[in-house]
């Protein structure tokens, strides 16, 4: 439990000091390192189609990390707010929003239990959006422990 508190403190801290393009995907790395623990330390088998999970997650995560562009530097919480204003993003978060909405009260009573992909649909869109929050507030919390007072 205190690994899992410490390992999501780090997690936070990681959004605050890079971008989330890097920061995501290298989390996703903990699946494998937890497959490989499992099968190591629990004698858990590891099947072919496990093995073959861990290395595509590895080879797009490595891809992605290789390819992502570069992260615009924020100077204010003014300015992250400025961004979240702009129309394409009030879009995605409101298409996001519906979504979930619509997987969450239509999707998942009927097939939530016999469909993996219903309750992975709802994880990966709340996720899309809470990663974006949560970059928000540690570039707050970074500006503000510099010096740069966000909270007036």
């Amino acid at each position: 439990m205190i690994t899992t508190v410490v390992g999501e403190i780090a997690n936070f801290a990681a959004y605050a000091f890079a971008p989330p393009i890097l920061v995501t995907p290298l989390g996703a790395l903990s699946i494998i390192i937890s497959a490989a623990l499992a099968h190591i330390i629990l004698r858990e088998k590891l099947h072919t189609f496990g093995i073959l999970g861990c290395v595509l997650c590895v080879v797009g995560s490595t891809a992605i990390v290789l390819h992502a562009p570069p992260e615009r530097q924020i100077e204010s919480v003014t300015e992250v707010w400025d961004l979240a204003t702009e129309p394409g993003f009030l879009f995605y978060t409101a298409l996001v929003l519906t979504a979930v909405f619509i997987l969450i009260f239509h999707f998942v009573p009927r097939y939530g239990q016999t469909h993996i992909m219903v309750c992975i649909g709802v994880c990966s869109l709340v996720g899309s959006v809470s990663v974006m929050s949560v970059k928000a507030l540690g570039i707050a919390l970074k500006l503000t422990f510099s010096g740069m007072n966000q909270l007036m």
